[in-house]
């Protein structure tokens, strides 16, 4: 869910437990990814105390803590930066994030929201990050993805597990 043709989502999220998984690198842009998350999040009718916060070191550590909370929540929102460096360090982690945050929600069956940004430079992560004068705010966008994920699985009749439908008007 990023820039031009991005749905605009209106979100009842009343009623469900969500973990928020940040890593700690680059605390400027890892600030406004969280604080877009808590905004999206409260946004969608939760409170504080249906919100848990989880911070792990790095990006590469985000999947571990993803799946240690999933069964205990309806949906996980992961937030992380990789900034490029001159190594192949970036490509290393990025991809085991990515796959291991995947494999987290296909296994679980709990929603993931990826708000891993993979930037060239902090200044590619500073205008994801929903900083003032930022252009796009990843932190509220992955919030907002899991959340609808969760809402769009309750509406389809026979998932186990489903006893609220609620909607999803985009």
């Amino acid at each position: 869910m990023s820039g031009a043709g991005a749905p605009t989502l209106t979100l009842d999220g009343r009623g469900l437990r969500v973990a928020v998984v940040a890593a700690s690198w680059h605390t400027v842009v890892m600030d406004g990814l969280l604080a877009g998350a808590r905004r999206a999040l409260a946004e969608a009718g939760l409170g504080e105390s249906d919100v848990v916060v989880v911070r792990v070191p790095g990006s590469f550590e985000l999947p571990v803590a993803a799946a240690r909370l999933a069964p205990t929540v309806d949906a996980v929102v992961a937030l992380g930066v990789v900034i490029r460096g001159g190594t192949p360090h970036f490509d290393y982690v990025c991809s085991a994030a990515t796959t291991g945050l995947t494999d987290v929600a296909v296994r679980t069956g709990v929603p993931v929201g990826f708000g891993l940004l993979t930037c060239d430079d902090e200044a590619q992560a500073l205008d994801r990050a929903g900083l003032p004068g930022s252009h796009e705010d990843k932190g509220a966008e992955a919030a907002q993805a899991a959340v609808a994920t969760v809402l769009a699985l309750r509406d389809v009749p026979g998932v186990p597990g489903v006893t609220r439908v609620t909607g999803v008007t985009a």
